[in-house]
């Protein structure tokens, strides 16, 4: 609503107002041209509309969408009809724009050089943001041009009549709608008439000229003289200063005045201290959370260095060098099952054990802290009857850390979340290298006397990309994570705990597989040291039960052999993430019957942080190592997860705006060499509409045969379209339906770019033949703005051709040059005016850059939604028919939502009960926690001890999540098979 309003008084003045309520333009054609061009730019600034992006993406959408629109707008005939000229607002806002910015930065240099003498104060060195000097600069011109629309350059003010107040027929003329009511005519005439009076009374009075030249004799020969508005000749030259210029001024000098206010503390010979050598840093109000990973921008630097680490670690670790080898070179002990680096028994004496899983972290600093939250709590709700107590230790199960492994993304993803939420002892260093761990914590002379929450963790294939560098570095050499102890000293362990319960943690790599290495220490533990009455967690990274049956392969020959000829049915439950959603798949009835190797329980929790997949193209799961298998638990539904799909269809490019710099290339360069087309003239001959849509649609039908033909370019770029697209549809399809699915994307892209190509041209061909575009040249606007200049703004002094001659002709060649610039449409059209009538050739390499340049201005405004929506069509389209893109259909969402942790209790009588609990909607804004800040921090507590653990709580009390958290599955494993 500020933005029409500042049009509105921006290009309308009152004195034309009549003639807009008079002079409605009925031609379609015009109106039509307004629609799209207004719908093309609203669909593009759509993602930015009351949000800001970091980096400021959206200031630079709003930028130059107001620019090329506006650049557009004006050659329009329907404004020129209603008595608005936007040309010269538009060419007197360029001036004072480069006036202004000109001015204000030699006024930045002179000051830096007094402040390099010792003129001014210490804090005066520090350098103004250039984006300050250009926000001032554009207010200002804003602020003159407004001026000049309603009170001109008029030095001297006539007293005149708007209106023949007692004239009925101008008044009806001027309100045809109230034709007939007189006391209701009467009524807007008056309010009218006071508008004018007090805008008047503002021109006149209040904005009015300081006075004549001669009153300021030094100023005489720098200063902008007003317009002399006489009845009839002028029997003198204006010897009045522009009211314009006035404005001008003021406004300068109070900016000026404001920056010497707040950069110096007073004029002296030396450098007194104006700021506090030890200022005090300021209390944090808000935490510092990232957002969600966008996987498909196409300016990511973090994305590019993912594919580059993958390439390499898929070409370089796997099969050649693994890290997992040289953990395995590195023990101290030969025999396995001693080996204390890798087995952990310091839970098994306790009666009773709480235990919490999660995996997939370090995505969105909201979802991760929403999760670490929850596991920080002394005590977490789960239903009115359920309290469940924090567990004695977390289990991570990879990926720590999105895209890629890296110090920014482990520390700001992974690390920072969790010590907000339960923080690191006051003894704790970032920089410190745990050499010999476990470190004992301070007051405790053994690691089972510790009753802080310990952590385990096993990589993910994202913590691989590296080749596991990372994660040795901050899982394997560092002691805490926030309040977590890590104990943990390589990628892989077995735990001990009570009541029979052993849980080992593998290590799959980038193999979807354990090693040998690994597979021998599991094996001599499963032999040596599990009982037969023992029962067995199984915790990998990847379900390949999930992951075999979709893709139709078997992975993970290791981890079967191990379960099913060394454990032999101890396996009581598989947990793993990496498929971020929850699911649990139990064995059916009597399911024992199939053989001593069936596990129980199947459990996919990946909802630890990053972006949701869904549950609904694995609803089909039911058999695994020849058992039967049915779905006890899905989150979210399969329903829900079927009904978020149908988001890539209207909010891919509004999560996904980074895409802009792919698609918007990639439609470009699909019609590059087909620009311009000349033969849009059968088409506007035509005179029905529907000869003219026949022959728009004959038109696209030849231009595309062109393109075949003759346009290498475009054809080549077609060609590598179609067989990326092909490639892209996943290997789980058939071949054919593959080459259907890749040749119809492809081509619904193909179609798009041609006539949004065509589209582009037709308007400019319309303008050209109605004479509002290529009338005069290149610098149309520049030489319509001096013949005025000269007419309105007098220079008795010559002061325009001194500064021409001081700067040696570059000011009035930077205003040319940036209107031309300015006017994209212009250039444009005179460029494809030239190109029509003597071919391509007779134009330099320049002047071809410069007109494709203007033309991928207005395509990319043009394709960027629509090859977003033709996108995220094709993935809604292939997630819910085909059950395919599971993976790139979710992550265009980034959705933060859906989260949750498994958390387990060993029971006195040993069976163990699992909690799974979730939050539907991850708070967006969080507040400092007040009890946290209120509660006594005694010297040397940790942070586990306190009552209220968490830094954060939401803003709003209602979504925090503890408040919000539920229970979603619940289920009891017994102590033994047979019982």
């Amino acid at each position: 609503m500020t933005a029409v309003i500042i049009v509105c008084l921006f290009f309308i003045s009152s004195d034309n107002m009549h003639t807009l309520i008079q002079k409605l333009d009925n031609n379609i054609k015009w109106w039509s041209m307004y629609v799209c061009l207004i719908g093309f730019f609203y669909f593009f600034s759509s993602p930015f509309i009351g949000k800001t992006i970091k980096p400021s993406y959206s200031n630079f959408s709003r930028w130059y969408v107001g620019w090329i629109f506006v650049a557009s707008l004006y050659h329009l005939p329907s404004f020129q009809s209603m008595g608005v000229d936007m040309r010269m607002n538009l060419s007197l806002f360029i001036t004072i724009y480069i006036s202004s910015v000109l001015f204000l930065i030699a006024f930045h240099i002179i000051f830096l050089g007094l402040w390099y003498l010792g003129l001014v104060a210490r804090v005066a060195g520090k350098r103004p943001e250039i984006f300050t000097i250009i926000q001032n600069c554009t207010v200002i011109s804003i602020a003159c041009c407004v001026f000049y629309s309603h009170c001109g350059n008029r030095a001297l003010h006539i007293e005149r009549e708007l209106f023949e107040r007692t004239n009925s027929k101008n008044s009806t003329i001027l309100f045809p709608f109230l034709e007939g009511n007189a006391e209701l005519e009467n009524k807007w005439i008056s309010n009218f008439e006071m508008i004018n009076e007090l805008k008047d009374q503002m021109c006149s009075s209040w904005l009015a000229p300081v006075g004549s030249a001669s009153d300021f004799p030094l100023l005489s020969k720098w200063v902008i003289y007003g317009e002399l508005v006489c009845n009839g000749p002028c029997a003198a030259p204006s010897d009045e200063i522009s009211p314009l210029y006035s404005l001008w001024a003021t406004f300068v000098g109070l900016y000026i005045a404001n920056y010497v206010v707040e950069r110096s503390t007073g004029w002296a010979l030396t450098h007194p201290s104006s700021i506090l050598e030890n200022e005090k840093p300021k209390k944090l109000n808000k935490p510092d959370f990232l957002d969600m990973v966008p996987w498909y921008s196409g300016t990511s630097a973090d994305l590019f260095k993912t594919v580059f680490d993958l390439l390499v670690s898929v070409t370089l670790f796997v099969g050649r060098f693994d890290m997992r080898m040289m953990q395995a070179a590195m023990r101290k002990v030969p025999d396995e099952a001693k080996n204390d680096d890798l087995l952990y028994d310091h839970f098994k004496e306790k009666d009773e054990i709480w235990f919490d899983f999660i995996a997939d972290t370090g995505d969105g600093g909201n979802s991760s802290y929403s999760v670490a939250r929850l596991l920080a709590q002394p005590y977490v709700r789960a239903s009115k009857s359920v309290l469940l107590p924090r567990g004695d230790f977390l289990l991570i199960g990879g990926d720590l850390a999105y895209p890629n492994p890296s110090v920014f993304t482990y520390e700001k993803r992974f690390f920072t979340p969790f010590e907000s939420a339960l923080q690191p002892p006051e003894w704790y260093k970032p920089e410190h290298i745990a050499i010999n761990k476990p470190e004992i914590p301070r007051g405790v002379s053994e690691l089972k006397d510790y009753n802080g929450p310990h952590c385990f963790v096993i990589p993910g294939n994202h913590d691989w990309f590296d080749g596991l560098h990372t994660f040795m570095r901050y899982i394997c050499h560092k002691n805490w994570l926030g309040g977590w102890f890590m104990p943990q000293r390589k990628s892989y362990f077995g735990l001990q705990l009570s009541k029979n319960w052993w849980i080992f943690g593998l290590d799959l790599a980038l193999h979807s597989d354990i090693d040998v290495y690994q597979f021998k220490f599991f094996a001599e533990l499963s032999q040596n040291k599990i009982k037969e009455e023992d029962s067995v967690i199984v915790i990998t990274h990847e379900p390949n039960w999930l992951l075999d049956w979709y893709w139709k392969e078997k992975t993970g020959t290791n981890i079967s052999h191990l379960i099913n000829d060394y454990l032999k049915g101890k396996c009581r439950l598989r947990m793993a993430g990496d498929i971020h959603h929850y699911m649990r798949h139990t064995a059916v009835n009597n399911a024992s019957e199939a053989g001593p190797t069936c596990i129980q329980h199947l459990m996919v929790n990946g909802c630890g942080g990053a972006f949701l997949h869904p549950t609904h193209v694995f609803k089909n799961f039911g058999m695994f190592n020849g058992t039967k298998y049915e779905c006890k638990a899905a989150y979210p539904s399969y329903h829900d997860s079927s009904r978020i799909a149908l988001r890539n269809i209207l909010k891919f490019r509004k999560k996904n705006w980074q895409f802009d710099i792919i698609g918007g290339f990639i439609y470009f360069i699909l019609v590059f060499s087909m620009f311009p087309q000349c033969n849009f003239v059968n088409v506007l001959n035509e005179n029905s509409w529907s000869g003219r849509i026949k022959g728009f649609v004959t038109t696209v039908w030849n231009a595309w045969f062109y393109m075949l033909e003759h346009s290498y370019v475009s054809s080549s770029c077609s060609l590598i379209l179609l067989i990326l697209s092909i490639s892209f549809v996943p290997t789980k399809l058939s071949r054919r339906k593959r080459a259907i699915i890749g040749f119809l994307h492809a081509f619904a892209h193909m179609a798009s770019a041609l006539i949004l190509m065509l589209l582009l041209e037709l308007g400019i061909e319309i303008c050209i033949r109605n004479h509002l575009l290529a009338t005069s040249g290149y610098h149309t606007l520049y030489d319509w703005y001096r013949s005025m200049e000269s007419e309105h703004f007098p220079d008795p002094t010559g002061l325009r051709i001194r500064m021409e001659q001081w700067t040696f002709g570059l000011y009035p060649a930077c205003i040319k040059y940036l209107m031309s610039a300015f006017d994209v449409p212009e250039v444009m059209a005179v460029t494809r005016t030239n190109i029509c009538k003597n071919g391509m050739m007779s134009l330099s390499r320049s002047v071809s850059a410069i007109y494709y340049a203007s033309v991928f201005i207005y395509f990319w405004v043009f394709s960027t939604p629509v090859v977003s929506l033709i996108f995220g069509s094709y993935l809604y389209i292939c997630i819910n028919w085909f059950h395919v893109h599971f993976d790139e259909a979710f992550s265009s969402l980034r959705i933060a939502n859906y989260k949750a942790f498994t958390r387990f209790h060993i029971r006195k009588d040993g069976d163990l009960e699992v909690f799974t609990l979730a939050v539907d909607k991850v708070p967006k804004d969080w507040k400092l926690d007040p009890e946290w800040e209120a509660e006594e921090k005694l010297p040397h507590e940790m942070s586990h001890e306190r009552k209220f653990p968490s830094m954060w709580k939401a803003a709003s009390s209602s979504s925090d999540p503890t408040n919000s958290v539920k229970l979603i599955d619940h289920f009891v494993i017994k102590r033994n098979m047979k019982s």
